[in-house]
């Protein structure tokens, strides 16, 4: 008998998968999982590119959207231009970043780049409208409650729609707010994510919101083990991401893999320093850069730093792959503490085999542990 989320959702086994590649999202759900693709970076047009590639890869299989539409952020509420927002980053911060990259032997651009913003949220109505004329399963949002257009649109389509959260009272927040589905994400998790253990966050979530709504656990999750875990804890499932990274589909910069496979559990740090709020990521250079406590750069907020470090970060890791030394210092990726578990690189169907594998053992252990 299969668990009611899988049920729910179509799926032979409850493991959720957030990506950037849909090629990770089809090979995820065509092994029997759930691919969710992570959307917000996209325009309307590429993104409705993306997703008839994985309606053409997966058939009638199950998969999902992630679009950030952040509830707080920089000019909220303003109807700023990207224009309006760039004028916005001060020029202390600008001259910091090019110091940062001329001290690392990188020379600066004739005319600086500076990002979109997509973490502001300006596109998430057409991004979901995009999303909605496709066939998705799931439609999930992080860094606060879902706007109420998209919590409608999910009704009027029959669209789940699931919401990340880092703390019980969140969790809360959003069930009164409609959403259907809770994803629990610990502070072992990569990108922004909050202060509160797997663990920890899991019960503290069911105990707080009941059984009306799932939970799927998230943050560090990178094992069939640690997925047994959360369900044993009374999760629905797993939700994960780092994982993904390392697959033989995935789209990581090529030094960043290898900064991967060589880190341990240790080499992970919550900064802003990427995108203005505190997300998890490869410890570097750069990371170190925006610590003010150790004499660094004050980070700006959303999405000021993102709009004026992802260009940076893009170029590093371009130099990086050539074997630039000083870029290689820098290069950072969004990654869990469970990085230390990721020594290989394989397909993201053995990924899926071995957490199927692992999760049965590990529950045929605690049947075994039982008292007679």
């Amino acid at each position: 008998m299969k668990p009611a989320i899988c049920e729910q959702f179509g799926i032979d086994f409850p493991l959720f998968a957030f990506s950037h590649c849909r090629d990770v999202v089809a090979a995820v759900t065509n092994a029997g999982g759930f691919g969710v693709l992570g959307a917000t970076a996209y325009t309307p047009e590429q993104l409705d590119r993306e997703l008839s590639w994985i309606d053409e890869q997966v058939g009638d299989k199950p998969y999902g959207a992630d679009i950030i539409v952040p509830a707080k952020f920089e000019g909220k509420g303003e109807h700023l231009s990207r224009g309006d927002l760039v004028d916005r980053i001060p020029v202390q911060h600008r001259e910091f970043v090019a110091k940062l990259l001329a001290d690392h032997d990188i020379e600066a651009e004739a005319k600086p780049r500076l990002g979109g913003s997509a973490l502001s949220g300006d596109t998430g109505a057409e991004l979901l409208d995009v999303a909605m004329s496709h066939p998705i399963k799931l439609i999930a949002n992080a860094l606060g409650v879902p706007p109420d257009y998209m919590i409608e649109a999910g009704r009027e389509r029959g669209v789940p729609v699931a919401a990340l959260v880092g703390a019980r009272e969140h969790a809360v927040k959003q069930v009164r707010a409609g959403v259907d589905l809770i994803i629990a994400q610990g502070t072992e998790a990569g990108g922004h994510c909050g202060e509160v253990s797997t663990l920890v966050l899991v019960p503290e979530v069911i105990d707080a919101i009941g059984p009306t709504v799932p939970v799927l656990g998230a943050g560090g999750i990178v094992t069939g083990r640690q997925m047994a875990a959360v369900v044993a804890m009374g999760a629905a499932g797993a939700w994960t991401g780092s994982v993904w990274l390392t697959t033989e589909e995935a789209e990581t910069a090529p030094h960043t893999v290898q900064k991967m496979l060589a880190a341990t559990s240790r080499d992970t740090v919550r900064s802003a320093g990427r995108t203005g709020k505190p997300a998890r990521q490869l410890v570097s250079e750069w990371t170190d850069a925006w610590l003010p406590h150790e004499g660094g750069q004050k980070p700006l907020g959303l999405p000021l730093q993102n709009m004026l470090a992802e260009p940076v970060i893009r170029r590093v890791d371009v130099l990086a792959a050539q074997g630039h030394p000083g870029a290689q210092a820098l290069a950072t990726y969004f990654v869990g503490q469970g990085v230390g578990l990721m020594n290989k690189i394989k397909p993201a169907r053995e990924v899926v085999r071995e957490f199927i594998e692992d999760y049965l053992a590990a529950t045929e252990r605690l049947s075994n542990s039982l008292p007679d």
